[in-house]
């Protein structure tokens, strides 16, 4: 079982570029402990920004340093990130299109008992809708690997989401099938495409396996970039099946499905589920447990997508 955490990647990869470019920085939100970024401030201090608890501070003095030349990433929480701070995001980065990486830890619901407050459900909606401004959310800690070291060579603006804890590989060492902005191909289906994004498509896998044994063939994407969205890859994969289902650990609006179903909607229409967090405070416990009362494991993916097959 992994117990490497994307945000324990993150560091490490921005660390080793950190010690052959002086530019690349690093600043946080009074959460170097919680982004596993103590041995980076430790180890280049002078790369280093902490600024306490003031997430529109730390988006500003990002973009202030992108501006003079360096490459910032900023680390926060994602539901501080993406809301204190939006206005900041959203002029002082998008707007001016600095190179600025914004980086949310523990996103989406998995500082658990903590509740609404720390839950960031509506992220992937917000983030996206700004101009300028890609969105991203990588399934394990190899495809985070890869997605960082890809952001380490552009400057465009970017919104990266991980969660608190590790997550079981997806993908193995050194075999990431990754291209910058096109969904993964996990599997080729002709009945049912499931397409998941972040922590959900390691159960997205699994759901393929449980059908497959139910001789019921399933397409898996993993689309880890929301924006730009793989529209090539969503249009391929509905037009060879009868449904598709998306997965999501987010809200029902304006998250991966509503991006899935106005593309198939406009190009192969074809009936889309969207299995997402409740459009309510979701109930409080681990992410696996958060997880299964809401249906977003494996078990309920397969039968959903038995249920919508047995409709068309």
């Amino acid at each position: 079982m992994n117990k490497i955490a994307n945000k324990q990647v993150i560091c490490e990869v921005l660390l080793d570029a950190a010690k052959e470019d002086e530019d690349v920085m690093v600043l946080c939100s009074d959460s170097r402990g919680s982004a596993s970024l103590t041995y980076f401030a430790d180890t280049l201090p002078e790369q280093f920004v902490e600024v306490g608890i003031a997430e529109q501070n730390l988006v500003s003095i990002a973009a202030g340093l992108a501006r003079c030349g360096k490459k910032a990433y900023a680390v926060s929480p994602a539901s501080f990130l993406s809301t204190r701070s939006y206005e900041q995001c959203k002029v002082d980065v998008s707007y001016s299109n600095t190179n600025v990486k914004l980086i949310g830890i523990s996103g989406g619901v998995s500082y658990g008992a903590l509740g609404m407050s720390h839950h960031s459900a509506q992220d992937i909606a917000a983030m996206a809708a700004i101009p300028n401004m890609r969105v991203y959310l990588p399934s394990d800690r190899h495809q985070t690997k890869c997605l960082i070291q890809a952001l380490l060579q552009d400057e465009k603006p970017a919104y990266l989401r991980v969660g608190r804890n590790a997550v079981e590989d997806v993908y193995g060492e050194g075999k990431v099938p990754f291209e910058m902005d096109k969904a993964t191909v996990i599997a080729e289906g002709t009945d049912v495409a499931i397409i998941a994004c972040g922590e959900m498509v390691n159960a997205a896998v699994g759901a393929a396996k449980i059908l497959r044994e139910k001789e019921i063939s399933a397409a898996v994407l993993d689309m880890y970039c929301l924006k730009p969205l793989d529209r090539k890859a969503v249009i391929r994969a509905a037009e060879r099946v009868k449904v598709v289902l998306t997965v999501e650990e987010h809200a029902p609006y304006g998250g991966l499905g509503a991006m899935v179903s106005q593309v198939v909607s406009g190009n192969c229409p074809r009936k889309v589920i969207n299995l997402a967090l409740p459009d309510a405070p979701v109930v409080t416990g681990s992410s696996r447990e958060v997880f299964d009362y809401y249906g977003l494991n494996a078990e309920n993916i397969a039968k959903t997508a038995e249920r919508a097959l047995e409709d068309v």
